[in-house]
C-alpha cells in the first residue's frame, strides 16, 4: 500500500487529492485489508514516508568513518541526494511537513535525527548531546519543510552547501567555553 501511496502521488497530486479507492485498486487490496492497517491516508503516508525519515538521518552523517571523525568543511554527496530525491515527492512531504516543520512527518525527522545525533555525541563524549542534538534537529526539519514549501529558494546542491555550515556551527555551539 505504501508504494501504490506514491506512485498515486507520483507527478505532482498532494494527499488531499488521492482518494483510498485510487490506493487500494492500485495495491490490489480491498478497502477493509487498508483500514485493518490504517486509520487514514496521512497514517499510510507518514509509514510510506518513515524510509525519507532514515534517509535524511544517514544523508547527514554519510561522512562519518569512525566515532572520531571529524566533519568536513563541504556537506557530504549524500546530502544534496537526498534533497533532490524529497523535491521529486514535494507534493506528499508538503502535505505531511508544514512550513517550520511540524506535522507528523516533521515530528518523526525530528526525533529520529535528534535520537541519533545525541547518540553519537554521547558515543564521541561531546559535550551537551542533548541540546545539540535538539538544535541540529529543530534547524535540519525546519529547514528542510521550508524549503519544500518554496520559502528557501535553492536548488538541492544549494542547500546542500547553505545547511551544511549551519549544522556543524550549531555543534560547535555545543562545545564547552574554553
Amino acid at each position: 500500500m505504501r508504494t501504490a501511496l506514491l506512485a498515486e502521488c507520483a507527478g505532482g497530486p498532494g494527499l488531499a487529492e488521492v482518494s483510498v479507492s485510487a490506493v487500494v485498486r492500485r495495491a490490489g487490496v480491498g478497502r477493509a485489508t487498508f483500514y485493518l492497517h490504517y486509520e487514514d491516508l496521512p497514517a499510510l503516508a507518514v509509514d510510506a514516508c518513515a524510509d525519507v525519515v532514515h534517509a535524511a538521518v544517514d544523508a547527514l552523517h554519510a561522512w562519518q568513518t569512525g566515532p572520531a571523525a571529524l566533519p568536513p568543511a563541504r556537506p557530504p554527496a549524500a546530502l544534496a541526494g537526498f534533497l533532490a530525491g524529497a523535491a521529486g515527492h514535494g507534493a506528499l512531504y508538503r502535505t505531511l511537513l508544514p512550513p517550520g516543520g511540524g506535522g507528523p512527518l516533521g515530528e518523526r525527522l525530528h526525533r529520529e535525527l535528534r535520537a541519533r545525533a545525541r547518540a553519537e555525541r554521547l558515543a564521541a563524549g561531546a559535550p551537551n548531546a542533548d541540546l545539540v542534538a535538539s538544535a541540529v534537529a529543530a534547524a535540519f526539519t525546519g529547514v528542510l519543510a521550508d524549503w519544500l514549501h518554496g520559502l528557501i529558494p535553492a536548488g538541492p546542491e544549494g542547500l546542500a552547501e547553505r545547511i551544511w555550515p549551519l549544522l556543524l556551527a550549531l555543534h560547535r555551539a555545543g562545545a564547552p567555553a574554553g
